[in-house]
């Protein structure tokens, strides 16, 4: 049995294909093939190398790696910046965390970490909104680097923004490490964000373009779990290592290995397909289809006429304003972005929240992101079984849910965590599903545009999430409050939006208007 027979089994439920009778012509078998394969998927690109492959799974295991920085410096505030008890050091005796006008000097209890940005900028008392400032900052980076890094792909390809983000990445977070104040820390972490987040688009388009349709969906979840990894493996660097900047030097000396990318990640060959630059694409493929096991005599011709298609039938996208022109897109288009504004404040803020629950704080971390792991691979057969529609509305009432009922636990650290963590688990599945969500719902000629601006929402949701979580010093019920509400507001948002599953992709805005 082939590879790709065994995944389509595993990701689809599905039988794998049997093998022809042997009676059969070799020739009539091999023609049936061929015609087959056009009508499952007229896409020449698919058809030269196959939906997936050897070759597939070897650049979407290159790129995939790329998740595990990414995980490691959006989640890094956990530790670089974790709870730590103070104490003016010319009053009491004992950490006792009162603040004072005449207190110009802070001690702190450095029985669980040496030095963080807090005790080594005394990010205390009337300075303390500048840590979750910091990561607001960070945030916003994120943001530009997804929409800066985002025209740069498609300019000048995936792969040359694509090394460049990687090579500032390891730069920038060295340089974080050597900061010599918060001003220095808060910049380079700005710049660190953006390249980050152009390593997150550039990647995510990489492996979509690469990937045929029938796994696309598949493949687009499981993107997730190194991330989840990553953050699963950052409670290993903050127990080894307790002063931050050392951890800050940790976490990103390892983007080292991806100059090595250099060498082994190719250009997206539809990209090159859409500026003319076929021979290259051609080359690309050729090679792909060797590794993969499938001919190459036809992929020259078959190029250069969906070339010829691709220049004769290009239609200019329409406006940004556009999404808001008819009623029902303009209502769906709402509901989609607040479904995302959901994940970025409940995911960021529910795991910043986790690493301040009572008990040790490693292990709460190493908790919350295991849980995630199980979560999205759920997500692949609940929207294969049940669609995106009742996926994402299950996924928001269960984070919903359990986050109101830390208000009635006890606050004895356990209960919190555990409620805290199936939040987490649930947003694991909506964070996988919206991203599906977001590219089935809107036209093709707005489809950039919707899933930009539903990007953009999540990422302000996220820079909201960090002064959301740290106002449970003051609140204590505040944040399972917010945690828990705004999830099932989405849930019931969801209700004007249509299950796209197996669905035609809608074209034009009429289209869209009418599904």
């Amino acid at each position: 049995m082939s590879f790709r027979a065994h995944f389509s089994y595993f990701i689809f439920l599905k039988p794998p294909p049997t093998s022809p009778s042997p009676i059969l012509n070799l020739v009539s078998t091999n023609e049936n093939k061929d015609v087959e394969v056009q009508k499952v998927d007229e896409d020449p690109l698919t058809r030269a190398i196959g939906a997936i492959g050897k070759w597939q799974i070897w650049i979407c295991f290159v790129v995939f790696l790329v998740k595990f920085p990414v995980a490691w410096h959006q989640m890094s505030i956990i530790f670089l910046a974790p709870p730590m008890d103070f104490r003016c050091s010319e009053g009491s005796d004992v950490f006792d965390n009162v603040c004072s006008d005449n207190c110009s000097l802070f001690e702190y209890d450095r029985g669980t970490f040496r030095e963080t940005i807090i005790s080594q900028w005394d990010l205390v008392c009337n300075r303390q909104w500048l840590k979750n400032l910091t990561q607001t900052i960070f945030m916003l980076g994120i943001l530009v680097g997804n929409m800066l890094f985002g025209y740069l792909s498609d300019r000048f390809g995936r792969r040359t923004p694509f090394l460049g983000a990687v090579l500032i990445q390891l730069v920038s977070g060295v340089a974080t490490a050597y900061s010599v104040n918060w001003y220095m820390f808060t910049i380079m972490r700005f710049i660190l964000a953006v390249v980050t987040g152009g390593t997150m688009v550039t990647s995510f388009v990489i492996i979509m373009e690469l990937i045929g349709t029938r796994y696309r969906d598949a493949v687009g979840i499981l993107y997730q779990i190194p991330f989840n990894l990553g953050h699963l493996s950052l409670a290993l660097f903050g127990y080894y290592l307790r002063d931050w900047d050392k951890f800050q030097l940790a976490i990103s000396l390892p983007s080292v290995l991806f100059l090595s990318y250099y060498f082994l990640l190719p250009e997206s060959p539809r990209w090159l397909m859409t500026t003319g630059r076929t021979d290259e694409a051609v080359k690309i493929l050729e090679n792909a289809a060797k590794v993969n096991g499938r001919p190459t005599e036809y992929i020259a011709s078959s190029l250069q006429k969906m070339a010829e298609g691709v220049n004769s039938q290009k239609e200019e996208p329409a406006s940004f304003i556009a999404l808001f022109k008819t009623p029902r897109l303009r209502i769906r288009t709402l509901a989609i972005c607040f479904n995302w504004l959901v994940c970025g404040i409940c995911f960021y803020g529910v795991s910043q929240y986790i690493g301040q629950v009572s008990g040790n704080i490693f292990l709460n971390v190493a908790i919350s992101a295991a849980i995630q792991i199980p979560g999205t691979i759920i997500a692949i057969f609940a929207n294969k079984k049940l669609g995106r529609k009742i996926t994402l509305m299950s996924a928001n009432c269960v984070t919903g849910l359990s986050c109101l009922l830390i208000i009635a636990v006890p606050s004895n650290g356990i209960g919190h965590l555990a409620l805290g963590c199936i939040g987490l688990w649930g947003m694991s599945i909506s964070f996988a599903t919206v991203y599906l969500y977001a590219g089935e719902v809107f036209p093709t000629v707005v489809r950039n545009s919707g899933v930009g601006l539903s990007s953009t929402a999540a990422r302000v949701g996220s820079m909201v999430a960090p002064f959301v979580a740290t106002l449970g010093h003051t609140i204590s019920w505040f944040p399972p409050l917010i945690f828990g509400v705004i999830p099932l507001i989405g849930a019931a948002l969801c209700l004007v939006l249509p299950d796209t599953r197996g669905k035609k992709l809608p074209d034009t805005l009429d289209e869209g208007e009418e599904c």
